[in-house]
């Protein structure tokens, strides 16, 4: 997409602007772009683009409807996206924050490389056990999690890519590493969100038995069914399931 395409798009929203507001173009409410809002033309490049980008897609939204969600202009979501230079205010962070579900921290990548649990607990938290459906939802259809197995040297926590299929968790992992070391073990696996501006979150625990895959179908199934080989790369071309026997959770909120 070119700088003169972008122009000639952003020019086609209404100019109730919201000045001041960070660089780019003027953010407005209403929009009539001439092409499909929710329409991705262009990789995301900057980090900002990309933690927008797949935070709407992994809450399913289209660019208009996070637009909605967060009082701006569909063009202006657009370009805070597609531009590694754009550089938002507090104002419109914060509200695409609240809409994206998540923190201004998570979507700026402050924290990026820091320990999660920096903030202070706050006066009177409240402790809650979640539901075994609550806690599927939160699992999801796919993302990462600490697997727990044991090994000759004493317990290792590891982060695996998990997809759950059929109702299984499954993971990818190489011959002899240390995840594979799960089948034929009672284990669990651990998945959490915490937002460090709230002392708050919500931990998912999964035990039951893993097996390693060796049924060729099954292993093909998986391999279609899976939304990301593992971020760690290489030659990974293990299976292992675990069948869930027991799913619980609690919940902190403030």
């Amino acid at each position: 997409m070119t700088e003169q395409t972008t122009r000639a798009d952003l020019a086609n929203v209404a100019t109730e602007a919201t000045p001041g507001e960070g660089n780019g173009p003027a953010m407005t409410r209403h929009t009539t772009p001439t092409r499909r809002a929710d329409a991705v033309t262009e990789v995301p490049l900057g980090d900002l683009g990309r933690r927008l980008a797949a935070r709407r897609a992994r809450l399913g939204l289209t660019r208009g409807e996070v637009a909605d969600r967060a009082d701006m202009a569909v063009g202006y979501l657009g370009y805070l996206e597609e531009h590694p230079g754009a550089a938002p205010g507090t104002g419109p962070l914060t509200r695409l924050a609240k809409a994206l579900e998540t923190t201004v921290t998570e979507l700026t990548g402050a924290a990026a490389d820091l320990p999660l649990g920096l903030g202070r607990a706050v006066r009177e938290p409240r402790l809650t056990e979640m539901g075994s459906g609550e806690c599927r939802a939160l699992l999801g259809s796919h993302g990462v999690g600490r697997l727990a197995v044991s090994t000759a040297t004493g317990p290792v926590i590891m982060p695996v890519n998990y997809s759950v299929i059929d109702g299984s968790i499954v993971f990818r992992t190489g011959l002899g590493a240390t995840p594979s070391l799960a089948a034929g073990q009672e284990v669990a696996l651990e998945v959490d969100r915490i937002d460090d501006a709230f002392s708050q979150g919500w931990s998912v625990l999964v035990r039951g038995p893993a097996r390693t895959v060796t049924d060729p179908r099954d292993m093909r199934w998986f391999t279609e069914q899976a939304y990301s080989t593992p971020w760690a790369g290489g030659e990974r071309h293990v299976w292992v399931s675990i069948e869930p026997h027991t799913v619980t959770g609690r919940r902190i909120t403030t």
